[in-house]
């Protein structure tokens, strides 16, 4: 076979006649399929790493109905992904597992109602393995869409149940939101703090939610004006810190639900007088290594694993459905949805 450069490039059979072996056999070791002795597998492996070998993509995929490639599908405007470091720890950590799996993402946005059929045409023409699907609101219809073109699907954060799919049992990749919700309200009333409220981020997203529940776990009976929505931008955080301080004048702790909202909640109280932690202190959630370590003081949050929960997500979609390697794939753990701990980072802020 001559590739476009016009070289000579070593074919399958060549590396069955230089190892011994059938042709069939090459293709077993090469798809990582079992019933091949451990020794022919690396006489193989020599003799392809000798040959300079590399399959032929679009015959793999002919036979082994694989791509080689996953949708990652983001609920998100594009410019909310590049400026959220949230995003780009989880990308990071997805692509890395992907590319070690030899596979790669494919990024598709829904910014606007008529993305879905848009995504939904892409998804169901055969062009990936599996999504992994990001920032689900209630009721989203990308569920029930990859139910029906029978594709297998990962979430990351676990999916908000709408009305019509209350039974469903969709795989997703989480943190404990709320217990590292309830540790953080915990931390700020072992400080001596009394008027504690928090902005949550949009309350159609699980996680959210979840947090909301944590802080009412410690404050059941937390005023209404102590709890103000916000967005997990920085800008909806400086918002909502604004209208916080103006219904509660004597407010002297917030639990903010992500580390972006914190730092535009730091920006605010500098702006109104506020010292931190003297007169308000702060804790957020995610321990982005960009902003908590950052900001002014350092922001005492919630640690999560972001980048390893991509990674999650990714491994798990590719053992369950995508067909990784089926020699490590039975023992990897990986059978179920997963929720993974968070714990308490002090620092000055609280």
């Amino acid at each position: 076979m001559i590739d476009q450069t016009g070289v000579q490039r070593p074919t399958l059979e060549a590396v069955a006649h230089r190892a011994g072996v059938s042709r069939s056999t090459v293709s077993r070791v090469i798809n990582g399929q079992p019933r091949v002795r451990a020794e022919v597998v690396e006489r193989v492996r020599e003799v392809v790493t000798e040959l300079g070998y590399v399959p032929n993509r679009i015959a793999r995929s002919l036979v082994t109905r694989c791509n080689n490639a996953v949708a990652v599908v983001i609920t998100e405007p594009q410019n909310r992904l590049f400026a959220d470091p949230f995003f780009a720890l989880q990308l990071h950590g997805i692509r890395r597992e992907l590319v070690e799996q030899g596979s790669q993402p494919v990024l598709l946005f829904i910014e606007e109602p008529d993305d879905y059929a848009r995504v939904g045409e892409f998804l169901g023409g055969g062009h990936v393995d599996g999504a992994l699907l990001f920032s689900l609101r209630a009721d989203d219809p990308l569920p029930a869409m990859t139910d029906r073109l029978g594709l297998p699907a990962v979430f990351g954060g676990r999916p908000v149940a709408g009305p019509a799919d209350q039974s469903r049992g969709y795989l997703y990749v989480d943190a404990d939101n709320r217990g590292g919700a309830r540790e953080a309200v915990r931390h700020l009333v072992g400080l001596g703090r009394r008027c504690i409220g928090t902005v949550t981020g949009p309350l159609n997203q699980a996680a959210a939610v979840d947090r909301l529940e944590g802080y009412r776990d410690v404050l059941p009976d937390a005023a209404l004006e102590l709890v103000v929505e916000g967005d997990f931008t920085q800008e909806g955080g400086a918002d909502a810190m604004r209208r916080l301080l103006d219904g509660c004048p004597g407010l002297d702790a917030v639990f903010v639900a992500s580390d972006l909202m914190a730092a535009g909640a730091l920006r605010v109280l500098r702006q109104r007088g506020r010292r931190v932690p003297e007169d308000v202190a702060v804790v957020g959630f995610d321990d982005l290594p960009t902003i908590a370590p950052t900001t002014d003081p350092p922001l005492t949050t919630v640690h999560q694993d972001v980048e390893g929960m991509g990674r999650l997500m990714a491994r798990l979609l590719l053992t369950r459905s995508v067909g990784g390697d089926s020699e490590t794939a039975p023992g990897d753990g990986l059978a179920s949805s997963m929720v993974k701990p968070t714990h308490l980072v002090s620092r000055g802020s609280a």
